[in-house]
C-alpha cells in the first residue's frame, strides 16, 4: 500500500466522486475517469488482490496486513467519493441530462474525445495487432451502443448476471455500466428495488456486482500484466466505439419511462443544422473544448506531481 498524505486521499475522494458521477450518466463510463486520472491499474491491482490468499494472511498477519495488501485507505478513499457522488452531484447530472443534454453531451464529448488521446499515448508501441484491436474494441462498443433496450425482467438469476456484466462496464473505459442496465432490462426492476427497499433484489445485484468485479478485475490485471498494449489498445478502442453514444445531437426515436425517470432507449445522431430545436451550436463547442482541454491539464498536473 502506498504512503499518502492525506491530502492526496482528498484528491482520490474527488477522483472518486467524477468516477460516480459518470456512471450516472448512460453512455459515460466510470472506468474512463479512472483511466485519465491515473489511478486505472492501482484500481484493478487493488480489487485483484481481494482473494482467499488473504484468509492466511489474515491468520499469520493480522487485519492490518489484510488492509496493506488491498490498499483499503485507497479504495475508501475512491469508493466514499463514488458513494458521496451518487447521493448528491448525481441529482445535479440527471437534471442536466433531462433539461440541458446537448450541453453536458457536449462536454463529455470533448473529455472523452480527449481520453482517446491520452489512452492511446499509453501504448509504447504499435503493431498491426495492435491496429485490428483497436478497431474491433471500437466496432464492439458502436454495436453496443446500438443495440435496442430488452423488456424488464424480475428473475434472480438474471438479475444476478446483470450486476456482474453493468459493474464490469462501469470499470471499463468507454461503456457505461447504467446503459447495459437499460440494454439488460433490469434498470427499472433495480431502480424500483431501491425505491422500495427490496433487499432480495438488492442483495441479488449486490452479490453478482462483487462476482463481476473479482472475477473481471482479474481478468484486467493479467491482460495489463502479459499483454499491455493490446490491452490499452482494445480499452482505446472501446472509448473510441462509444462516442457514438455521447454525440449531442440526437434525434429520439423512443423512450422508457422508469417512475420519474425517462431514459431514451433508441435515438439518431444527427448533424447540429439537422437539429429539431435550438442546437446551442457555439455554448456546445465551447464545452467540448473545455472537456477536452480539462484532461490535458489534468494529465499535466499529475505528471509535474
Amino acid at each position: 500500500m502506498q504512503e499518502r498524505s492525506i491530502l492526496q486521499y482528498v484528491f482520490i475522494t474527488l477522483k472518486g466522486m467524477a468516477m460516480g458521477a459518470a456512471d450516472v450518466v448512460p453512455g459515460v463510463s466510470g472506468g474512463t475517469i479512472a483511466f485519465i486520472s491515473g489511478i486505472y491499474e492501482e484500481l484493478i491491482t487493488s480489487i485483484n488482490n481481494i482473494n482467499l490468499s488473504l484468509i492466511p494472511i489474515l491468520k499469520k498477519e493480522g487485519i492490518r496486513a489484510v488492509w496493506n495488501k488491498v490498499n483499503g485507505n485507497f479504495l475508501v478513499a475512491l469508493f466514499l467519493g463514488i458513494f458521496i457522488s451518487v447521493l448528491s452531484l448525481a441529482k445535479f447530472l440527471s437534471w442536466l441530462l433531462e433539461n440541458e443534454p446537448i450541453l453536458l453531451w457536449s462536454f463529455f464529448f470533448g473529455l472523452v474525445v480527449a481520453s482517446i488521446f491520452l489512452v492511446g499515448k499509453e501504448i509504447k508501441r504499435w503493431t498491426i495487432g495492435s491496429v485490428i484491436v483497436l478497431i474491433l474494441g471500437a466496432i464492439l462498443a458502436f454495436f453496443i451502443t446500438e443495440l435496442p433496450a430488452s423488456d424488464n425482467t424480475d428473475n434472480l438469476p438474471y438479475l444476478f448476471l446483470s450486476g456482474a456484466l453493468a459493474i464490469c462496464a462501469m470499470i471499463l473505459p468507454g461503456i457505461s455500466g447504467a446503459f447495459i442496465l437499460v440494454l439488460l432490462g433490469s434498470y427499472k426492476t433495480i431502480l424500483d428495488a431501491v425505491h422500495e427497499r427490496d433487499i432480495k433484489i438488492i442483495l441479488t445485484v449486490g452479490v453478482g456486482a462483487v462476482f463481476g468485479l473479482l472475477s473481471f478485475a482479474r481478468l484486467l490485471k493479467w491482460m495489463f500484466n502479459h499483454y499491455k498494449n493490446i490491452t490499452l489498445a482494445l480499452l482505446t478502442g472501446f472509448i473510441l466505439g462509444s462516442l457514438n453514444k455521447i454525440w449531442p445531437w440526437k434525434k429520439v426515436l423512443e423512450t422508457k419511462t422508469f417512475g420519474e425517470k425517462i431514459i431514451v432507449v433508441d435515438d439518431m445522431n444527427v448533424l447540429p443544422g439537422a437539429f429539431e430545436g435550438d442546437s446551442k451550436l457555439m455554448l456546445a463547442i465551447v464545452l467540448a473544448i473545455l472537456g477536452f482541454s480539462l484532461i490535458f491539464i489534468l494529465e499535466r498536473l499529475a505528471s509535474k506531481k
